[in-house]
């Protein structure tokens, strides 16, 4: 019993503690690597990262994923920082950028659920196309001359916490209470689980998929809003292979790639921990080359040790 007792705690706690070994292992090669300003810059590049894996948890439990939530963060940015020029209202880039996020994720879940198109078969053509939008609007090139005000969003600190964290922090606390605490979210772990089986049960599966890939573009249009801020330009290039960032975060922190099982705080320690190898290495001064590398044998690993844990279940 105290075996299988020590076996799931480790299966349940296994990302943290290889979390907290690579902070430490960092920490004793490079002791700068836990400066205030390093983690500071930690918490800023976790943050667009995380939002953006709640996104992706929500599709990726419900049985789907999302290419195109990468390109819709440029398609967003690109838009915001047009609205964010000189004297506009914010509130009007920041509703252009949810409301650009929000029709992608219409888009994709309507041709998934409505025209059974597979998940990644559209987001793939959404992913091409919107990136394209975004070249298309910006002519190729970047968007300046945003205000100061528009800076400010992702500059601003609360008791020396970059107002960023904050922002992260309260889609953590919206997310996981849908996830875990509604109706709602409870439906869309059933249908990751088994879809007819939720079908039968008579949850609407098609508003479902369509809602969980609207919630992934919605919140791919603010990644968008805050990156525009952060970098203080509107790239039509910007977040390239973030969909990979956020499929990873979710992923290592338990996301079953089949559907229906994942926890929130499994998706930030996933995110912190893409986030800590990739700033890790920089500090070390390693080609950023062999960010990809690892990110790529990161992701086969953990849906390796995914579909064992699922076979010895079975």
């Amino acid at each position: 019993m105290k075996t299988k007792s020590k076996s799931s705690f480790l299966s349940d706690y296994f990302i943290i503690i290889i979390f907290v070994a690579l902070v430490v292992l960092l920490t004793l090669i490079k002791p700068s690597f836990l400066s205030g300003k390093n983690i500071i810059n930690i918490l800023k590049q976790t943050s667009i990262v995380g939002i953006l894996s709640f996104g992706m948890m929500f599709v990726i439990v419900s049985g789907g994923f999302d290419m195109s939530v990468g390109s819709t963060i440029a398609f967003a940015g690109i838009l915001s920082a047009l609205l964010g020029q000189g004297n506009s209202p914010l509130v009007l880039a920041l509703a252009a950028a949810l409301a650009a996020g929000l029709a992608v994720g219409i888009v994709n879940g309507i041709g998934i659920a409505v025209g059974n198109l597979p998940p990644f078969i559209m987001t793939l053509g959404t992913m091409t196309s919107v990136r394209g939008l975004a070249l298309l609007i910006s002519d190729g090139k970047p968007i300046t001359g945003i205000s100061e005000s528009y800076k400010s969003v992702t500059t601003a600190t609360i008791a020396n916490i970059p107002l960023l964290a904050v922002y992260f922090v309260v889609v953590i606390i919206i997310c996981s209470f849908v996830l875990s605490k509604t109706v709602y979210g409870r439906r869309v772990f059933a249908c990751g689980g088994n879809m007819q089986a939720a079908r039968v049960a008579g949850i609407n599966t098609t508003f479902i998929k369509i809602s969980v890939f609207a919630i992934a573009g919605l919140l791919a249009g603010l990644c968008g809003f805050l990156m525009t801020s952060r970098v203080t330009i509107g790239q039509p290039t910007a977040a390239e292979s973030y969909e990979m960032d956020a499929i990873t975060s979710c992923v290592i922190g338990g996301v079953s790639m089949s559907g229906g099982v994942g926890k929130p705080w499994g998706v930030v320690i996933g995110a912190l921990l893409i986030t800590v190898i990739s700033n890790g290495l920089d500090v070390l001064g390693v080609s950023s080359h062999w960010q990809k590398i690892i990110k790529g044998i990161i992701i086969v690993v953990a849906v390796l040790i995914d579909v064992k844990s699922k076979s010895k279940k079975n």
